[in-house]
């Protein structure tokens, strides 16, 4: 153990890690970030950090030869503490500016508080060509095959914004999007059933009073669930302080991106079923509440029913025999609509996907394929509205009857965006190659169109590629109810008076017609491009030669390359991909 002279503190931060490779990325940015009295106890519970951590006076470290589990290794932090506030915090997380004082600055003496939860995209797989592949487990590139290296970029993402949480009648963590949309789910400080169980805090005398972290439990496993229904029970409040932020990388994927601590099915399964006979049952001695009036509180609350609430409240209640999946607690990575904004409700992300259905397999399969890659990897939905039957996205839609032109691509627009229930949507074409950072963007104003200007042209038929800064229908991300409203007056102004030039297809890139509704125009750089492909069949011409511009204005940040697309690799392997 590092001696350490005793400052007083007002909070500590208790960090249980093994095997954790962000730890050291963890410490540094809690370091940069914290504003008030706060130090952090590291339990390094069976392994040591290579290279080891940086010494500081706020960082005390214990070392155990041999693990002792998360919860112990929890207990083992916070019995060095003499602060009034203890924080536990995962070893694989990044922090708002000055989250203490936040935090501390809303703290009661009888609440459990978390900050509002991002994701952290913390690392890149890279190849030497420069493809990559967002975090998760190693393995050579997808693209090319090359060996790829870890490239940590640490960006606490933007989206999802997770401020609410429930647990099921099994019960079994979830999401609870739904609470935040009420009345009683909104505000800079809102209840929540349940905690995520990455980051909590409490006052040090609760946190013993509860016995908030019982290893009786196990090592890991319901710990959300536990902490959340001893403060509830107990008289206290679980409390979501939305005006600072914390950021979780998860671990979902398995293989050698999978968890520190062994887990196994059993090991979860005997965790839940030890917090069923203690709080479903009534069995804890210092409880005040049952669980029915939690339950009730939040009601109706995703995964009960009536019955359900019945013989909970009747104490009879019955619980299912089934097995919990390996990995499938608390340690799930929240979707677009599992969450919520900073403000009112979570701004939802969908793409929306049109087609003629006349390109070729071998341009339209790749495409999608990468398309359907990111909507699962970012939990993005996908409505698709194409001219013939195609089963691709959470909603497919098809209109059999129309003819390859503006006015059907006018209305395979305005269905997709009626038919998603997303708050932000991306424009996405049947020919366009996608980078997952291109879906980064959030539209910072309802009112405004956006454009991504990061793409370049590729010619298949030699593997030439262009770029200038180009707004373009493919490119477009805005929010779905205003565009939903230009789009449907855009197709009954085609089908009222035909399609004319003026119009244009890009909404608000020029002032040629008198719309109803006007917008603003913006644009944005995703950090790697998106591929526009060209080749035979494209609705629209492309022209590759400056003198075909009337207006040269136009043709910012021109560049040509006839070998390689920065974050893409060689020209010749993509039009390979396409072969």
């Amino acid at each position: 153990m590092v001696n350490m002279k005793d400052p007083q503190y007002d909070l500590s931060i208790l960090i249980p890690a093994r095997n954790e490779m962000f730890l050291g990325a963890t410490i540094l940015d809690i370091l940069k970030n914290i504003e008030g009295k706060t130090e952090i106890i590291v339990v390094l519970d069976g392994f040591k950090p290579d290279p080891p951590l940086a010494p500081d006076p706020r960082l005390l470290l214990i070392y155990n030869p041999e693990s002792v589990g998360q919860r112990a290794a929890t207990n083992q932090a916070a019995k060095l503490s003499k602060a009034k506030y203890v924080m536990k915090v995962d070893a694989h997380c990044a922090f708002d500016k000055g989250f203490d004082v936040k935090m501390i600055s809303e703290m009661h003496d009888d609440w459990t508080m978390a900050p509002l939860m991002r994701n952290l995209h913390a690392f890149d797989w890279v190849c030497p060509d420069g493809h990559r592949r967002y975090q998760g487990p190693s393995g050579p590139c997808q693209t090319c095959g090359k060996e790829t290296t870890r490239d940590v970029v640490w960006i606490p993402k933007e989206s999802p914004k997770s401020v609410s949480y429930c647990f099921d009648s099994t019960p079994h963590f979830q999401y609870f999007g739904e609470f935040s949309k009420r009345p009683e789910g909104q505000g800079d400080v809102t209840p929540s059933m349940s905690l995520q169980g990455s980051c909590f805090m409490l006052t040090r005398e609760k946190y013993w009073e509860l016995d908030i972290c019982d290893e009786n439990f196990g090592s890991w496993g319901s710990q959300g669930i536990e902490v959340a229904a001893k403060t509830w029970l107990s008289g206290g409040s679980v409390m979501v302080n939305h005006k600072t932020w914390y950021a979780h990388m998860f671990r979902t994927q398995g293989g050698d991106f999978s968890f520190p601590y062994p887990i196994s099915g059993r090991d979860q399964d005997k965790a839940k079923k030890y917090a069923r006979d203690l709080f479903f049952n009534n069995k804890w001695p210092l409880q005040k509440r049952p669980l029915s009036w939690l339950v009730e509180k939040f009601w109706p609350v995703k995964g009960w029913s009536d019955e359900d609430l019945t013989s909970l409240k009747t104490n009879t209640f019955a619980f299912s025999d089934k097995e919990t999946p390996a990995i499938k607690s608390e340690e799930v990575e929240p979707t677009e609509k599992e969450s919520q904004s900073e403000n009112t409700k979570t701004l939802t992300k969908g793409i929306i996907y049109y087609s003629d259905s006349q390109l070729p397999d071998n341009i339209a399969i790749p495409v999608r394929d990468n398309l359907q890659k990111i909507s699962d990897e970012m939990h993005i939905p996908i409505v698709s509205a194409t001219l013939k039957k195609l089963k691709f996205g959470a909603k497919s839609i098809y209109f059999p009857s129309l003819k390859r032109g503006y006015p059907a691509m006018f209305k395979q627009i305005m269905a997709a965006l009626e038919h998603s229930e997303s708050d932000i949507i991306y424009f996405c074409e049947h020919d366009v190659l996608y980078s997952p950072t291109h879906f980064e963007f959030t539209p910072p104003d309802r009112n405004t169109f956006y454009y991504n200007q990061n793409v370049w042209y590729l010619r298949l038929s030699d593997g030439h590629a262009l770029h200038y800064d180009v707004n373009q229908l493919s490119g477009l991300c805005g929010y779905r109810d205003e565009l939903y409203t230009h789009f449907k007056e855009r197709y009954e102004r085609v089908m009222a008076e035909g399609f004319s030039r003026k119009m244009g297809f890009e909404p608000m890139t020029h002032h040629r017609i008198a719309w109803k509704h006007l917008y603003n125009l913006g644009t944005w750089k995703s950090r790697i491009p998106n591929i526009d492909i060209r080749h035979d069949g494209n609705l629209t011409a492309t022209r590759w030669f400056k003198s075909q511009f009337r207006n040269q204005k136009l043709l910012k940040g021109w560049k040509k390359s006839k070998t390689k697309i920065y974050g893409w690799g060689k020209t010749a392997d993509l039009v390979q991909k396409f072969k």
